[in-house]
């Protein structure tokens, strides 16, 4: 495994210099620190598990252009309402036009909402619950994510957290095959094994870079493919 600067010169060349390299990593958020990511509403989490399951295998243009009808027929996102979602008001989901209506990805929204009750219940809140939790064991909170909320496990819930601002890493086909480049993992499967020895490394790459992990997933995808 190379240090993350041999790494980020790699993705420089392949991008067109550093200059352009640091202009592409500059086109994205850094992560919210904690103190930002307590003022978001639990509305605002449930909001975006929404929209990132509606647009798993889906046309993102198209959720987006709706997005407004979206926020008017699930009432704001409001948790504690969407978590008691009573049968008429799940059937008249799936007659509005407003909204893509699926099912399944309706019934997330519900079970979404009890997943984030819950940890407001637990915590306070459920942004407070996603600022600490530490960068540090991504993966826990991958699998927490997948395990209690619905809908959230693969780059969904990773794509949730980058959105929302929580900092984080999305293991995209190129992030994962810089990995395997990097002699990090020997295949692409999401194994246990595997996922442990990604947090490692990412860890490791943190901690000598001072680089966060929204920069190091982006600078591993960088790296791979043809140059521009």
């Amino acid at each position: 495994m190379r240090s993350l600067e041999e790494i980020e010169a790699l993705a420089a060349q392949k991008k067109g210099g550093a200059e352009k390299l640091a202009a592409l990593l500059g086109e994205h958020n850094l992560p919210k620190s904690e103190a930002e990511l307590d003022k978001i509403g639990d509305d605002r989490w449930l909001a975006m598990f929404t929209k990132c399951v509606f647009q798993a295998g889906f046309s993102w243009k198209v959720i987006e252009q709706k997005w407004p009808g979206f926020e008017e027929a699930f009432q704001g996102f409001d948790v504690a309402r969407l978590s008691f979602l009573p049968d008429e008001a799940f059937e008249a989901l799936l007659k509005d036009t407003r909204i893509v209506r699926n099912g399944a990805k309706i019934k997330a929204v519900q079970d979404n909402a009890v997943f984030l009750k819950e940890l407001a219940i637990e915590h306070g809140s459920a942004a407070r619950f996603f600022s600490r939790y530490p960068v540090t064991d991504q993966i826990g909170l991958m699998e927490l994510m997948k395990k209690r909320g619905s809908r959230l496990g693969g780059t969904t819930g990773q794509l949730a957290l980058r959105f929302m601002g929580k900092e984080s890493f999305i293991l995209t086909g190129d992030v994962v095959n810089a990995l395997i480049r990097e002699n990090v993992i020997e295949n692409d499967r999401m194994s246990k094994k595997n996922l442990k020895e990604i947090q490692v490394a990412f860890n490791d790459w943190k901690t000598t870079s001072g680089r966060s992990f929204n920069e190091i997933s982006r600078i591993l995808a960088f790296s791979v493919g043809t140059s521009h």
